[in-house]
């Protein structure tokens, strides 16, 4: 077998792969071993420094490697990936940056890697004084967590590339930002890409903050004039994490600090992740050198959660409570409930207890009951022709123009979009619908919402406008 196929195959995959791709993930590996599997075939071990790279190359790479190795050699070759000997691990360090995994058995916050995996989540525990003290520094809640956050359609872009960050912080989307209405995880999700890092490297510089504190903090040191203290404080980081900066709108010598922070953060490939009600371009009074970089990483979007995702975290925090909550209770709040996790939790909170008070089981009525005064006004606030005439303000086109038989895009579009907005925020079936839009069969309504519901995953403009309407339809 050639001593040669490993450099041979990572110079293939290095012209295969986007260069970003290989520069993290594959050029830091070391020489791999080469031998004989004994039934013809080959056996080529890699080792790893860590479990979260172990868990990562084996389930984004090793199907590509395996079958480059295969062409190159002639014949079948297995892959073998194994973490390194504590010492090797060491060596590999001076090479590259690691991020030593989760002792086995260890309990506390669970790893990245666990979590790409699909393994088990490690059991919580409360960390001892010193640990507290040092994660008190960072700020960092330990609940919000990648284990704790259910994942789903709406925030599965944005996780994923949390993930990616939490794995190798300064390498890939920097900066990340994070933008969605209230409400939807994006504090859980920074949260947890600095609990994960923090499980991963102790020694790790990082901070999370919301925009007001770092004003305030520009501000008292301004009136001081100890902009040192300020630079020491945040130029320093390796992950800084930093929550709603439209709050930076109108402030510039915030944002010319900002800005000096971001500029000698990323210099020194610390990381930087932010999350906004808007995406960067969609901030107002905020200078155009500070948009331009927020967009410069990544931008992705949280959405409001779908239906089955709703269903998800009702079930889930009320067995964080103690509480069980049958699925078809669950349904019925997540059909009912449909602006935000937020709102998710207030309404579980008021079921729970209404069920406590009134020592009753948990059931589709006593839902009822404990909602009745959410539901009524939800009943009264959104119809469908509140959303008809809602949209058509918006579109400057005539309310009419919703149910009548004018087909031009400048009046099909907004109905379209309206049709969407109808069947993601009322009660209506598709037939009904449909003949709310001028007798239009149910089948016009379903490719409406369709299309809709695909486009707003991809085009940001409408996104935005999208959520300005619910937002106006929900009052």
């Amino acid at each position: 077998m050639s001593a040669d196929l490993w450099q041979r195959g990572c110079e293939r995959l290095a012209a295969e792969l986007p260069e970003q791709q290989f520069n993290t993930w594959i050029r830091p590996l070391p020489a791999a071993d080469v031998a004989d599997g004994g039934s013809g075939d080959a056996v080529v071990t890699v080792r790893v420094p860590n479990r979260f790279k172990l868990d990562w190359i084996r389930n984004q790479y090793a199907g590509r490697i395996e079958a480059v190795l295969t062409e190159l050699a002639g014949k079948p070759v297995r892959l073998e990936i194994a973490l390194a000997p504590r010492d090797g691990a060491d060596r590999l360090a001076a090479n590259a940056p690691t991020y030593p995994a989760t002792a086995p058995g260890a309990r506390g916050v669970v790893s990245v890697g666990q979590v790409l995996n699909g393994t088990p989540a490690l059991a919580a525990v409360p960390p001892s004084p010193p640990a507290a003290r040092e994660l008190s520094r960072h700020r960092l809640n330990l609940n919000l967590t990648f284990d704790t956050l259910v994942p789903g359609r709406a925030n599965q872009m944005a996780r994923t590339a949390a993930l990616h960050v939490a794995g190798a912080p300064g390498q890939m989307y920097n900066p990340l930002f994070i933008y969605g209405g209230v409400g939807l995880g994006k504090t859980h999700l920074i949260h947890a890409v600095g609990n994960a890092l923090l499980a991963d490297r102790p020694d790790a510089r990082i901070l999370y903050l919301h925009a007001e504190q770092f004003i305030t903090d520009v501000v008292k040191n301004y009136q001081r004039k100890t902009f040192d203290e300020l630079k020491a404080k945040y130029h320093s980081l390796d992950l800084l994490l930093i929550d709603d900066v439209q709050f930076f709108a109108g402030k510039e010598r915030t944002q010319e600090e900002f800005f000096n922070a971001f500029e000698a953060l990323l210099a020194k490939r610390a990381h930087i992740i932010m999350t906004s009600d808007t995406y960067p371009k969609g901030l107002v009074d905020i200078d155009e050198r500070l948009t331009s970089r927020f967009d410069a990483g990544l931008t992705v979007a949280i959405e409001p959660p779908e239906l089955e995702m709703r269903v998800a975290i009702l079930m889930r925090k009320a067995d964080a409570e103690g509480a069980t909550m049958p699925e078809d209770v669950a349904f019925f709040v997540a059909k009912n409930v449909r602006a935000n996790v937020r709102e998710l939790e207030g309404a579980l909170r008021k079921i729970l207890a209404y069920s406590r008070f009134s020592h009753k089981d948990i059931n589709i009525q006593l839902a009822r009951e404990a909602l009745k005064d959410l539901l009524s006004i939800q009943n009264r606030q959104v119809g469908v022709e509140n959303i008809q005439k809602t949209v058509a303000d918006f579109y400057k086109i005539k309310v009419a123009d919703m149910y009548s038989k004018k087909r031009p895009a400048s009046i099909a579009r907004p109905r379209q979009i309206a049709m969407y907005l109808a069947k993601e925020m009322t009660q209506k079936s598709l037939p009904e619908i449909g003949e709310l839009f001028g007798g239009r069969d149910h089948t016009t309504v379903l490719h409406a919402v369709r299309k809709i519901a695909a486009e707003r995953q991809k085009n940001t403009e409408l996104n935005q406008q999208l959520h300005v309407l619910e937002q106006t339809l929900k009052g």
